[in-house]
């Protein structure tokens, strides 16, 4: 088949959207299939077989485009969709793979020339751009009726979990949903073993590793405020933070000075997702302190590989997946975030009672085969109902 995929990001960063992109090009590409990818014009270059790589064009006012919605990503896609018409009137395409809000482009696509899309459902539109700008909310109601367009357009829904397969299905309870889950990064990335913390930063006694982007809802504020009252009880725990663009490794650097704990806080700044299995293997417990969001976060799959105690916020980002039988689970307040991380720095058994138990749970479920399977089977139904 002749696809064109539209990924409205930049491609390719260490990042989640991104790499679960970079997962199905490279699924795509062993399939055969003739893969024509527009995306935006930052990013690493990448080659694959089949793949062929377009960008809209460098815009030099527009820089260090970021996670959720902005103006920045408004005007990258306004050129992103002209440059997928220009595409659109020298070549036929199949099927149309829209990520995210490239949707819309899509729908614009099927009502022009009848291609049917695919809608890549990474996140919730209509949520993440109401928490990005909080003054939207009035307009909330209209932005979920538009993605539920977008879900009753497509031929089929690919989300990422089973929250926004609850979306979509109630937007359209007869659509054609498959749940694709990510899978755990470290299993396909062994470059990071020799990774040594010690050569970064100084630390001794435990370490508590946080691996992602410093955005707000990640939980940052929540995870400095919580570690801040572990230390008062056990001082000699540390916190290594992997990841972050350097304008919030500042911010946060400045906010750990505020609470006394900069001395036990160690920033690292982006480091290549080769590296992210030294990292974890390095941990002693994996935090992921997210206060928003309805899909799991990608991270979550590796820090249950790597067979490490993890401890998540309880809001259904992370149970959808988690439960207190792989992983320690608190509510979203300093007082009971930090009263679990305390439990599992004292606790030595219990680390590594939960650390087992999610690395079987990720192993026997959510395997890098188990997610080529299922854009297979995906993309076998997609190629019988267009040659029907």
């Amino acid at each position: 088949m002749r696809i064109l995929f539209l990924a409205p990001h930049p491609f390719y960063q260490d990042r989640g959207t991104p790499i679960a992109v970079k997962l199905m090009l490279q699924t795509l590409s062993e399939r055969g299939e003739e893969v024509d990818l527009l995306t935006y014009h930052e990013g690493k270059e990448v080659s694959y077989p089949n793949i062929c790589i377009h960008r809209i064009a460098n815009l030099g006012f527009v820089r260090n485009v970021r996670p959720g919605f902005s103006w920045k990503k408004v005007i990258c896609d306004f050129f992103m969709f002209l440059s997928m018409c220009s595409m659109l009137l020298k070549k036929r395409y199949d099927i149309v793979h829209a990520v995210e809000e490239s949707a819309f482009m899509a729908i614009f696509v099927k009502m022009l020339i009848r291609i049917p899309y695919i809608y890549d459902m990474d996140s919730s539109m209509a949520q993440q751009i109401v928490e990005k700008s909080p003054s939207l909310k009035p307009i909330s109601r209209l932005l979920d009726l538009l993605e539920g367009v977008a879900v009753k357009k497509a031929l089929a829904v690919m989300p990422v979990c089973e929250a926004l397969a609850d979306i979509a299905l109630t937007h359209d309870r007869n659509k054609k949903v498959l749940i694709l889950h990510d899978v755990p990064l470290s299993t396909e990335n062994k470059n990071g073993q020799n990774i040594n913390i010690g050569n970064e930063i100084e630390t001794s006694g435990l370490r508590v590793v946080y691996v992602g982007n410093l955005e707000p809802y990640q939980g940052i504020d929540l995870l400095l405020k919580s570690f801040q009252m572990v230390l008062a009880k056990r001082n000699s725990t540390n916190l290594v933070i992997v990841g972050g663009m350097d304008s919030d490794i500042q911010k946060y650097k400045s906010k750990c000075k505020q609470l006394g704990i900069a001395e036990k806080v160690h920033f690292v700044g982006q480091r290549p997702i080769d590296n992210l299995e030294g990292y974890l293997q390095q941990a002693d417990i994996l935090v992921s302190p997210r206060i928003t969001g309805k899909n799991t976060p990608m991270k979550i799959y590796s820090y249950l590989q790597s067979g490490k105690a993890v401890l998540a916020t309880n809001i259904y980002s992370h149970t959808q997946l988690l439960n207190d039988q792989v992983a320690a689970i608190a509510e979203p307040t300093p007082e009971a975030f930090s009263g679990s991380l305390l439990q599992l720095v004292e606790d030595g058994a219990l680390r590594m009672k939960i650390g087992a138990a999610g690395k079987r749970l990720v192993e026997q479920q959510y395997s890098l085969e188990s997610f080529k399977e299922k854009v297979n089977d995906l993309y076998d139904w997609v190629e019988r109902n267009i040659n029907n």
